[in-house]
C-alpha cells in the first residue's frame, strides 16, 4: 500500500515524491525494503502495489513491477478502499489467494522474523481469520492505535489471540497507563487474510464500501474505477471492518518495528539521543547542539546551542521543528494548501 501522502515527512515527502521513495537509511528507499519483505513472503511474481495516479509512473519505475501489477487509485479514499480494490482485483485471478497487506513505508530490520510471522498469519487466514500483527509496545506512544488481545484464538494456531477491542490513538496519559498495565499491543497496520474472507467481511461490516467495489470484481475500465472511488466512503480498514468483525485475530510479535511516521520516529531509528545528533544526508555542523536530526540539501547546516530539533532542508523549503512536535507537521501542509502554495506540497 503506497498511496499515503506522508504529510508528516514534509518538506521531503511531497505529492510528486512521496515518503516510500525517500532514502532515509542509505541507498535503499522505504519502498525497496517493503518490496523485499513482500517478495520473501509471496515470491517475485505475486507482488502488487496500490498507489495514486499521480505517483504511478515513479512507483512503477522504482519497483520494477509490470503495469498489470499496479492498482492505481484515481483519488485517495483511505485504506479500506485500497484493501478492497486489491482484494477484488486479486480475487478475479485467484479467489483463494492469501493476501499480506504491507504499508510501503515501515521499517522492520529482522526480515526473517517478519517473514515467519506472515507465514503464521497466512496459515490462520486459510482457516478464515482476519489477522493483524500486534507489536509489543516499548514506549507510551500516542501516534499508534492499540489492540487489546482476548482469549487464545485456536489450538491449531498457538500464539494467536482473538481481538477484544481496538483503541484509537490515545492521549499521553492514557498511553502511559496502557504501557504500565501491559496486555496491549501496537496496531501495526499489517494484515493477513484471504481475498475471499476480507471481501465477505466488507459485505457484512461496510455495505456502502461493498457496493462501490462491486463493479471492480470483473476487469474494470478506468471510468468504472473512477466511479467506484467517487462512491466509496473514505474510511480506514480498521474502522470500516476490523472493529466490527468477529473474525479478527492478532499475532503478537516482538521484533523491532517502526512506521517512521514522524521526524521524531526517524530520529529514534537513526540513534538520536539527548546527547547525540544525527545527519540523514548532506553536511551539518553541531556546536553545543545535541539531540538533533538534520537533513541538509545543497548547503551545509550549522546548529549552535539548540537541542531536540528536526532541521530538514528540501531546497525550496526548510522545516525547523521540535522533535516532540513533529507529529504536527501536517498542520504546516494544511496551511500551505490554504495559502494556495500547492507547489510546496
Amino acid at each position: 500500500m503506497a498511496g499515503g501522502a506522508g504529510e508528516r515527512f514534509w518538506p521531503r515527502s511531497r505529492r510528486a515524491h512521496p515518503k516510500p521513495l525517500l532514502r532515509v537509511f542509505g541507498r535503499s528507499t522505504l519502498l525497496d525494503a517493503a518490496l523485499a519483505h513482500a517478495r520473501r513472503f509471496a515470491g517475485p511474481e505475486r507482488v502488487w502495489i496500490v498507489c495514486t495516479e499521480e505517483n504511478a509512473a515513479a512507483i512503477r519505475k522504482a519497483s520494477g513491477l509490470s503495469r498489470s501489477r499496479l492498482l492505481i487509485e484515481p483519488r485517495g479514499r483511505n485504506t479500506a478502499m485500497a484493501v478492497g480494490f486489491a482484494a477484488a482485483r486479486i480475487a478475479a485471478h485467484d479467489p483463494d489467494a492469501v493476501l499480506a497487506m504491507l504499508p510501503a513505508d515501515h521499517v522492520i530490520p529482522d526480515a526473517s522474523a517478519f517473514a515467519a510471522a506472515l507465514r503464521r498469519g497466512a496459515r490462520a487466514a486459510q482457516d478464515g481469520a482476519l489477522v493483524t500483527l500486534g507489536i509489543e509496545p516499548t514506549r507510551p506512544e500516542t501516534g499508534y492505535g492499540y489492540i487489546r488481545p482476548g482469549a487464545p484464538a485456536s489450538r491449531a494456531h498457538p500464539g494467536l489471540r482473538r481481538v477484544r477491542r481496538f483503541l484509537e490513538k490515545p492521549s499521553a496519559a492514557v498511553a502511559r497507563r496502557l504501557l504500565r498495565a501491559g496486555g496491549h499491543l501496537w496496531n501495526a497496520g499489517i494484515f493477513v487474510w484471504t481475498a475471499a474472507s476480507i471481501l465477505e467481511e466488507i459485505e457484512v461490516c461496510a455495505p456502502d464500501l461493498a457496493r462501490a467495489l462491486a463493479p471492480l470484481r470483473a476487469t474494470p475500465t478506468r471510468e468504472a474505477i473512477a466511479r467506484a472511488y467517487r462512491r466509496a466512503p473514505s474510511l480506514a480498514i480498521d474502522v470500516a471492518v476490523l472493529e466490527r468483525s468477529k473474525r479478527v485475530w492478532t499475532l503478537p510479535v516482538g521484533f523491532r518495528w517502526s512506521d517512521v511516521g514522524t521526524w521524531a520516529s526517524l530520529a529514534e531509528e537513526l540513534g538520536v539521543t539527548p546527547r547525540r545528533s544525527r545527519v540523514v544526508a548532506g553536511d551539518a555542523l553541531f556546536e553545543a547542539a545535541p539531540g538533533n536530526l538534520v537533513w541538509a540539501d545543497d548547503r551545509p547546516i550549522a546548529l549552535l546551542g539548540v537541542e531536540g530539533l528536526a532541521v530538514v532542508d528540501a531546497g525550496d523549503a526548510v522545516l525547523i521543528a521540535r522533535l516532540d512536535r513533529s507529529a504536527d507537521v501536517r498542520c504546516i501542509v494544511r496551511a500551505l494548501k490554504a495559502r494556495g502554495l500547492r507547489n510546496l506540497v
